[in-house]
């Protein structure tokens, strides 16, 4: 399996060349701004100029003809749209007379110069630069007297495509992307994942298609439903290029926050990829991309994430037959697997060449819920279609704003047959190095032999190994049947102080005791005739009701209304472990709630024996209500890899604890001297 390697410098040959150096240039105009602004607040005016720039940049050659296009249809069209894109060669074009450089020829009126410059794109280029807010920045660096300095700083550079051709130009703005989100690592980790885990779990996705990506100019599709600021389409695309500069790779993705879908947007713009591609929008209630499927599927959600606010829409589509969320909805806290079911369902038909999922998660999708409960039914439908190829657990502390364990999972369509019916799991959470300077709480890094060796491990995990950093578990591994073991009811009935003081409390006695003179004369006599039984004992509830209404008849009260009895009767009922079984009106026992177990049963485990040998020889009157049996599905990944680790000798732990004490003692003994 090819591997990605992090370096960019030599690889792709005059593509990219002069990369670093363009990014160092881009780099210095944080200098002008030092000062006026915060480093956090860097992005919003670098990256929308350095998206201005290349735009102006690769409209410079057809300029002329759209100038003249755009004349020609004044009074023709109202919608010359497309035909102006024609003219330009690219999917956006600029009717303004300006350019880039002509800017600076007005300083004394280059705020309005500029806001006409950007207005006169075309309707999906102007769209990206407003998401920027972008019109905020021209008047804050105006005030400040620094926008003459910026854009001068900006035309100096050469962003043709010719000298920067698409690919390059894409690593430029990742890089930027990398360095804005070190700088502002607070908020960093909502919209960034880190570029070496991203390498990872590109590695994963590609890995098992290498040799059908170096055919003949191959074309594949990709799909990012939370794609962020794009790093992870972006990444690849990159990997693809390495892997086979003929091939070409089709992006496409969803993003909820403006700014970011911005920033998403303008990397396909600059890389002269299709920006409609990028839908904002909410992916789990407007899903942009509902018509298409996808060769390759790759997300990153964010952990944890509340849906309650989109709760009607969702819980709509999933109670339609085969819409996106029927499988089973997970708990309103943490819509994760929300976003897993999204990327199935853009999945391409296995009779159409099928496709594959890479999906960062927490650990809780692994486990979270009781047997056929949302998420344990959506891990059972995705196992028990045989799509779950593996997992991979990552090392904590590697993510900007969290510092939970994340897992990778692999899920596909296409299995091979060495991984039919089969589940990889690979613990690769010793593989990571430690970060000379922590980003928020980013303390651990992946360099690029970790990178190969976790992309080694799930690639031969098939061939057979015996790393104990890898097992392979059929999928009915994960199933088991959740069965509720019974007990017989077993209960006297007895007349105590406690049984008084319950039935005084008991709403159907403490209505009596506030209603009229009948109600309170019922009252009276019920307690009464408690009394009068005090420390009688009863094997059933018959033989005491029998006594209890008689002991009433004694006190003028006859009979008694259901509920009042109900609340005497659960008063007086007393578990004891040595009373008879009570039965139904057929002589079959009762179950005691109060003794109801459950069990979890392996699917691959006959459920009698398993209650024979486990539950019978602890408790022998046990029996299995088979009515209430469920079927759930959980990944105890911990479990699976845990090591014991015996305690340290107590002779040793004494022997510390004394050189402490003497210690401790020493340092007193200096005190006092």
């Amino acid at each position: 399996m090819p591997e990605w390697s992090a370096n960019t410098g030599s690889d792709q040959g005059n593509n990219m060349q002069g990369f670093e150096g363009k990014v160092q240039f881009v780099w210095q105009v944080a200098d002008l701004l030092r000062g006026d602004y915060k480093p956090a607040e860097y992005r919003g005016v670098i990256l929308p100029l350095l998206v201005l720039r290349r735009l102006d940049a690769v409209l410079k050659e057809t300029k002329p003809a759209v100038l003249a296009r755009a004349e020609q249809l004044k009074g023709i069209t109202d919608t010359p749209d497309l035909l102006l894109k024609q003219a330009a060669g690219v999917p956006f074009y600029n009717t303004s007379p300006l350019t880039f450089t002509k800017l600076l020829d007005s300083p004394n009126n280059l705020a309005q110069q500029l806001r006409a410059y950007i207005g006169a794109f075309s309707p999906d280029a102007f769209q990206v630069l407003e998401k920027y807010r972008f019109d905020e920045q021209i008047s804050r660096l105006d005030e400040a007297g620094l926008l003459y300095l910026v854009l001068g700083k900006f035309a100096e550079l050469d962003l043709r495509p010719e000298a920067v051709p698409n690919h390059a130009m894409g690593y430029v703005f990742e890089e930027l992307l990398r360095r804005f989100s070190e700088l502002s690592n607070e908020t960093a980790g909502e919209h960034f994942t880190p570029r070496e885990v991203i390498r990872l779990i590109v590695n994963l996705l590609f890995g098992e298609d290498s040799d059908v990506l170096t055919g003949t100019a191959p074309v594949r599709s990709i799909y990012d439903p939370a794609c962020g600021t794009g790093g992870m389409l972006n990444i690849a695309d990159q990997y693809l290029t390495r892997l086979n500069p003929k091939a070409r790779l089709e992006m496409f993705g969803q993003e909820l926050n403006p700014e970011t879908w911005a920033i998403a947007r303008s990397d396909l713009l600059i890389q002269g990829q299709d920006p409609e591609r990028i839908v904002l929008g909410n992916t789990l209630t407007a899903d942009g991309h509902a018509d298409k499927r996808f060769d390759y599927l790759l997300a990153n959600p964010p952990f944890g994430v509340d849906w309650n606010k989109s709760a009607a829409a969702i819980k709509a589509e999933a109670a339609q037959p085969g819409g996106r969320f029927s499988a089973g909805l997970p708990r309103v806290s943490d819509g994760s697997l929300l976003f897993l079911q999204q990327m199935i369902a853009r999945m391409k038909p296995a009779e159409d060449g099928g496709s594959r999922i890479a999906i960062v998660f927490s650990g809780s999708p692994l486990f979270a819920g009781a047997a056929e409960s949302g998420e344990s039914n959506i891990r059972r439908w995705i196992i028990e279609n045989d799509w779950l190829e593996g997992i991979v657990a990552m090392p904590d502390q590697l993510f900007y704003n969290t510092g939970i364990s994340t897992y990778v999972w692999i899920v596909t369509n296409r299995k091979g047959l060495e991984r039919a019916g089969r589940v990889a799991l690979v613990d690769a959470r010793g593989e990571w190095s430690k970060m000379r300077k922590s980003l928020g709480d980013k303390r651990k890094y992946l360099d690029d032999d970790h990178i190969a060796e976790v992309t080694r491990l799930y690639a031969e995990v098939m061939h057979g190994t015996d790393d104990e950093r890898v097992k392979v578990f059929d999928n009915d591994t994960f199933g088991f049947r959740r069965i509720t073991v019974e007990r017989p009811l077993r209960r006297r009935w007895t007349v105590s102080e406690g049984t008084v003081e319950a039935v005084r409390a008991a709403k159907p006695v403490v209505a009596l005791s506030v209603g009229d003179d009948a109600a309170r004369k019922t009252h009276d006599a019920v307690l009464g005739a408690l009394a009068d039984l005090f420390g009688v004992s009863e094997e059933t509830d018959a033989a005491f009701t029998k006594r209890l209404l008689n002991a009433c008849t004694a006190r003028g009260q006859v009979g008694l209304a259901p509920a009042l009895k109900k609340a005497v009767l659960a008063a007086a009922a007393v578990a004891d472990p040595d009373a008879p079984v009570v039965t139904d009106k057929k002589g079959q026992p009762l179950p005691d709630p109060d003794l109801r177990d459950n069990e979890n049963v392996p699917l691959v485990q006959d459920v009698d024996a398993y209650v024979e040998r486990e539950v019978l020889p602890h408790v022998p009157d046990a029996w299995v209500d088979h009515t209430k049996t469920k079927i759930g599905y959980e990944i105890p990944f911990t479990r699976y890899f845990y090591k014991y680790v015996s305690p340290r000798p107590l002779a040793e732990i004494d022997a510390e604890l004394e050189a402490v004490d003497a210690q401790i003692q020493h340092f007193l003994g200096g005190l006092t001297r």
